[in-house]
């Protein structure tokens, strides 16, 4: 803990028990690393938000959640990626006590803020997709609810530290912030332990059921499709494609770090290299540039715009504008749902 404070009270280098951990050529790896996920990560999420208040066509309540999950990485990429490429190519941090607290309490807010709003798309595509007939809708008034909730959420939960149940510290090779998952405090375990059910087991819960759900449904589109014609729907295979992807890449960016945080959690002993506990840091906070690409430019709608607005009209793959995968999914099922065992 006192080396702690010395970083988190020094500005200066030479003062920095941080620079032992990695050698100069490893920090300013890791400040390029964050570098370019911070830069195409502001590029890619203001581009979502930019397009979308562009284009009417978009403002469907699916997008709604699409343009908060592109607000949520935009604030984790501009108050936490950015900060910590100064400081990893710095190599030690340099924005003292309240700089640490700042970015920890921001990177947790917008974090946390965009794995419920990933839970919140989760349900929307589950809704959508399973509902035979349309039964149940997934509308603007619930989309808006969702998206309210989800910051509301993350504030509950990331406010305890600035009042005293819990703490932000430094965490890896010492260049960035988090909540402290290494006080052994009874104050500080409590908090944490609630953090992680709360904040990570819960929309990892929604998500799997969610998606898993999906999956099922579109397993059983697909087989009694077979049956009648003898061939698979190509949107079918294109939804469940493009869930798989959802889920791997929310597993590769959250869950290392999650498991590294409830390792320590469990057990007081464990000692993690420094530099290995780094690397989920970094998984985690890549989310901001692939969720954008997952989430975004997966839907044919979205890309119908976004791609004229880069290369200024020009559209490569330019088709006839289609209704989104889940909502030709719907269609599907729905057709599917009609025919009757006689009629088969």
């Amino acid at each position: 803990m006192e080396k702690d404070a010395i970083i988190l009270n020094s500005s200066s280098p030479k003062h920095s028990v941080s620079a032992e951990l990695l050698s100069s050529t490893g920090y300013t790896v890791l400040a390029v690393i964050m570098g370019v996920f911070s830069v195409v990560g502001i590029i890619l999420n203001v581009l979502v938000i930019v397009v979308t208040v562009r284009h009417r066509q978009l403002r469907q309540p699916l997008n709604y959640a699409l343009v908060n999950l592109a607000i949520c990485d935009l604030g984790c990429a501009v108050f936490g990626g950015v900060p910590t490429t100064v400081t990893s190519a710095m190599g030690y941090f340099s924005l003292g006590r309240v700089g640490c607290v700042l970015e920890a309490f921001a990177v947790a807010f917008f974090g946390i803020a965009s794995l419920c709003t990933i839970g919140i798309i989760s349900v929307e595509r589950c809704v959508v997709v399973c509902s035979p007939m349309g039964a149940v809708l997934f509308t603007t008034r619930h989309a808006v609810a969702g998206v309210a909730l989800s910051w509301l959420w993350s504030f509950m939960w990331n406010t305890p530290p600035l009042l005293g149940w819990g703490s932000y510290e430094l965490e890896g090779v010492r260049v960035s912030c988090a909540p402290n998952w290494y006080s052994r405090e009874v104050g500080n375990m409590s908090y944490v332990v609630v953090y992680f059910l709360l904040c990570f087991a819960v929309p990892f819960s929604i998500i799997m059921a969610s998606y898993s759900r999906l999956l099922w449904t579109l397993h059983q589109v697909t087989r009694l499709q077979v049956c009648e014609t003898g061939s698979t729907n190509r949107v079918e295979v294109q939804v469940a494609r493009m869930v798989v992807v959802m889920v791997l890449a929310f597993l590769v960016t959250w869950l290392p770090y999650a498991s590294m945080a409830l390792a320590v959690i469990m057990d007081s002993t464990l000692y993690i290299d420094p530099v290995i506990a780094t690397l989920p840091v970094y998984l985690a906070k890549s989310s901001t540039v692939y969720n954008p690409l997952i989430y975004v430019f997966m839907n044919k709608q979205f890309r119908e715009y976004a791609v004229p607005t880069v290369l200024c009209g020009w559209n490569p793959w330019h088709s006839d504008p289609q209704i989104s995968e889940g909502e030709t999914c719907v269609a599907s099922f729905s057709k599917t749902q009609k025919v009757s065992p006689e009629e088969s």
